[in-house]
């Protein structure tokens, strides 16, 4: 088929994601190839994706390497399960984890999405409080403007109304607190800042007795690229070990280089009791989530007279062929120093960012670590006039698309509390590769600014 036939078999056939009716019908690309931090197009255009897929191809497009395991793992064992069984991929791969893992968390339970991720550790949360004579510890406290998945729990747990309003009524127990926006750097002391007091204030008004865990990401996504304060994230963690809360540390993106380390704690300091992780645990070479348990809490889940097993799983949890990409993605990135390279360029893009703020009026703001960012934008910063409702619909659905296509670099347009470019490049990209990325974003400014007058 052509790209026309296939774009007309797609409309008719294919269910999309996350995408409005009048985008699919117009002339969406096709991709049939990746080559390392490029998609080409079936009429053989290079498109650079500057978003890593869904912030989750860490690795490149195209490595065939992996591709090599997948295979060998497909002709070899094709499928068991981990009900009461387990193969060598899953272990070894449980295993890598482990040792990359901070502090004691030695135990991972795989599911096959970020998403599946987050209802795993709201239930192990929740058996673990029951099976240690706490059954009344059902509630989550998260963040305003979180998002941490689609399944209706993890939904629950999000943080964002717009997503969350066609599903109501959702999980009870959940509260959302205020994150850290407006907060970087060194703020003063973390126990005082009001993004702190916040979440003991609903903990008190709760009954602490009845707080299952409160979960956060690193660097929060939703409303773009929050990167928290000096000492905030100690201060989480006096605040659950206080009140006798688990931390769930959402790692779905920030885990595995996103932010120069393998896990949050490289940025954090801090050992959370849970961690959740999926898109660049394989790169996107094939779906795979987890779990990772503190060892402590697993002994005393099912060591406890209540407790025994976790009683949950998944048919394709710990799948052969995606432990083994998992095991070939994480050696690669480990045995390359993937992580250390982000590390090395993560401030010069971000450097580089700042001087398109500078360099463009429509910048309000620029935000993240690594190789993880968001550009807030406005009508006018010098004068301090927002985009209206109208103007920022023209930027997200008519002028970043077409700003996309043009300078062929792909980010994402994102309305989650303010007009948003996300910048999230595979972590392989070198100079060359970040240079036409930050060629293509100015190219993307300088379209708004001519789209929306000062």
């Amino acid at each position: 088929m052509n790209v026309t036939e296939l774009r007309a078999t797609a409309r008719r056939h294919l269910g999309p994601h996350f995408t409005r009716k009048d985008t699919w019908a117009g002339d969406f690309p096709v991709f049939v190839r990746g080559e390392g931090s490029y998609l080409i197009d079936t009429e053989g255009r290079r498109h650079l994706d500057g978003l890593a897929g869904l912030f989750c191809v860490n690795m490149g497009h195209g490595r065939e390497d992996i591709a090599r395991a997948a295979a060998k793992q497909v002709g070899t064992l094709a499928y068991a399960s981990n009900w009461g069984s387990a193969h060598p991929p899953a272990i070894e791969a449980a295993e890598l984890i482990a040792r990359l893992a901070p502090g004691d968390l030695g135990t991972t339970f795989f599911v096959n999405s970020g998403s599946e991720a987050v209802e795993t550790a709201l239930k192990f949360a929740r058996q673990y409080h029951r099976s240690q004579g706490a059954p009344e510890r059902t509630k989550i406290i998260s963040r305003e403007m979180a998002y941490h998945g689609t399944t209706m729990g993890a939904l629950s747990v999000t943080g964002l109304p717009a997503i969350k309003k066609p599903f109501g009524p959702l999980l009870p127990g959940v509260r959302h607190v205020p994150n850290t926006l407006g907060f970087t750097g060194d703020c003063g002391p973390a126990n005082e800042l009001d993004c702190v007091r916040a979440i003991e204030a609903v903990i008190l008004e709760e009954g602490p007795e009845t707080i299952a865990a409160v979960f956060a990401e690193p660097v929060q996504n939703g409303r773009g690229a929050l990167v928290p304060p000096q000492g905030y994230w100690p201060a989480l963690r006096a605040l659950c070990d206080k009140y006798g809360i688990l931390l769930v540390s959402d790692e779905v993106i920030c885990s595995f280089g996103r932010l120069g380390h393998f896990f949050g704690h490289g940025l954090t300091g801090v050992v959370p009791d849970l961690i959740t992780f999926a898109k660049g645990s394989t790169s996107g070479y094939a779906p795979l989530g987890g779990v990772i348990v503190r060892e402590q809490l697993v002994g005393e889940l099912y060591d406890s007279p209540l407790g025994g097993v976790f009683t949950h799983g998944a048919t394709w949890g710990g799948h052969p062929v995606a432990t083994a990409v998992a095991l070939a993605n994480i050696s690669a990135m480990r045995d390359e120093k993937v992580p250390e390279h982000v590390l090395a360029e993560g401030p010069k893009l971000f450097a580089a960012l700042r001087s398109l703020k500078d360099a463009h009026r429509c910048v309000k703001d620029v935000r993240g670590t690594g190789f993880f960012y968001a550009i807030e934008l406005t009508a006018d910063r010098d004068s301090g006039r927002e985009l209206t409702g109208d103007e920022s619909l023209t930027v997200l659905r008519q002028v970043l698309p077409e700003a996309f296509r043009r300078t062929g670099v792909i980010l994402r347009g994102d309305d989650r509390g303010a007009t948003m470019i996300m910048i999230s490049p595979p972590l392989v990209a070198d100079q060359d590769v970040l240079s036409e990325l930050l060629h293509g974003v100015d190219g993307m400014l300088t379209d708004v600014e001519k789209a929306v007058q000062p």
